[in-house]
């Protein structure tokens, strides 16, 4: 996840625009340290229920997230961008979140429960 983008609001664009992107929740079913990245990550492995299944993604979200905090937990991705390859590891999706005071991902995540799967709209 690249937080390099944060500042000033962009140009307008068309509805139809946000709609290609596929944004969904999924619950973290698997999460571990990536030592071999460039940056401090963790490689997660996130339900997005049925229709989608199981995706990989590489987050750098160590500086507020821990693997055994994050296990169980809801979160938001793309899950329609080509896949990346992050060093020795294949991130399937975009794990979502702003950045805090200090440029830190905070996640981006539903204040409730909702089915893995449901889309963003």
């Amino acid at each position: 996840m690249s937080h390099q983008d944060a500042g000033a609001a962009r140009p307008q664009v068309a509805y139809a625009d946000f709609e290609r992107v596929d944004i969904r929740v999924g619950t973290v079913v698997a999460a571990e340290p990536y030592p071999e990245a460039r940056k401090p990550a963790f490689k997660l492995r996130i339900d997005f229920g049925p229709e989608i299944g199981e995706k990989k993604s590489s987050a750098q979200i160590t500086k507020h997230y821990t693997p055994e905090a994050l296990l169980g937990r809801q979160v938001m991705a793309v899950v329609n961008f080509p896949p990346r390859q992050i060093g020795k590891f294949v991130s399937e999706v975009l794990t979502l979140g702003f950045p805090d005071a200090h440029g830190e991902v905070v996640l981006a995540v539903p204040d409730k429960a909702v089915p893995d799967g449901g889309k963003l709209f």
